[in-house]
């Protein structure tokens, strides 16, 4: 192993590891996963820490976590890394995402053989960057779906592939993971809307608003200690922070896809498909 190896290794924590292994183990409960399905990677300098393939996630431990290098593809530890891991790297050389969280949750699923994008039914939608796009189908682990995933993710934060799952990319695992869960909800969120009728959609100007007032009003930060000098950054431009749930535009008309179906929620418990 070349002394720049032995150097990105270093690159790549122990707690980075843990933290691969924790957040996986909490697919499965939080429903983005089923089985051994769905994967996880961090990136660190010319390193991609990835989570191995087929492995259940109750027995996989920090020394089982994979490193892949970033410019060529070669496995520098680790036995046998997701089938997914060309579609991270393609992400990674496409983006300046820090971790990636690709998922089989059912609603998003379930959408992504009916619609070609996800709209804006929730202010939330800000945070994955705007409405997230349907990439085309292509069979897991090929350079196809890795390259479409990659074209679709433009100036967002998450892609929704068809027929299969999601991805979410985040500057830590636990951004990329929480808009996971995010994009989850959304999805469960806009089927249950077309069950009751045509749902009102937020407009791309309205998102822009709700992620200035999030920066202005630094939204989700932890507060500073007693006495701390208040934040010094200047207020947007575009005038005071919008109301926190303004209501969508009245003239915002539905999707043109096929309505869900009339009926009960999509299955959680069917078996996962290859992939992982």
């Amino acid at each position: 192993m070349s002394a720049a190896a032995d150097a990105g290794r270093d690159e790549v924590s122990l707690a980075d590891r843990e933290g691969l292994v924790s957040y996986a183990r909490r697919m499965a409960a939080d429903d983005l996963a089923p089985g051994t399905s769905g994967n996880l990677s961090v990136r660190r300098g010319g390193l991609m820490a990835i989570t191995p393939s087929g492995m259940p996630y109750e027995r996989m431990t920090p020394a089982d976590i994979c490193l892949v290098r970033t410019s060529d593809a070669a496995l520098i530890s680790g036995s046998r890394p997701s089938t997914e891991a060309p579609m991270h790297l393609a992400l990674y050389q496409a983006s300046h995402a820090g971790a990636i969280v690709h998922t089989h949750s059912p609603f998003v699923i379930a959408l992504s053989t009916v619609l070609d994008e996800l709209p804006a039914v929730h202010y939330a939608m800000a945070d994955l960057g705007g409405p997230v796009r349907v990439a085309p189908y292509a069979r897991f682990g090929t350079t196809q779906l890795a390259a479409s995933a990659a074209a679709k993710l433009a100036g967002r934060n998450a892609v929704i592939l068809r027929n299969h799952g999601a991805l979410a990319c985040g500057p830590t695992l636990e951004h990329a993971y929480e808009r996971a869960c995010t994009l989850e909800w959304l999805a469960r969120v806009y089927w249950y809307a077309r069950l009751a009728g045509a749902p009102q959609t937020l407009s791309e100007s309205a998102l822009a608003e709700v992620s200035d007032a999030v920066r202005a009003l630094r939204y989700g930060e932890a507060a500073p200690p007693p006495g701390a000098a208040p934040p010094t950054q200047a207020a947007p431009s575009t005038g005071a922070a919008p109301p926190t749930a303004a209501a969508p535009p009245t003239a915002a008309p539905p999707p043109s896809e096929t309505s869900p179906p009339t009926g009960a929620a999509p299955p959680t418990g069917a078996a996962p498909p290859p992939g992982s």
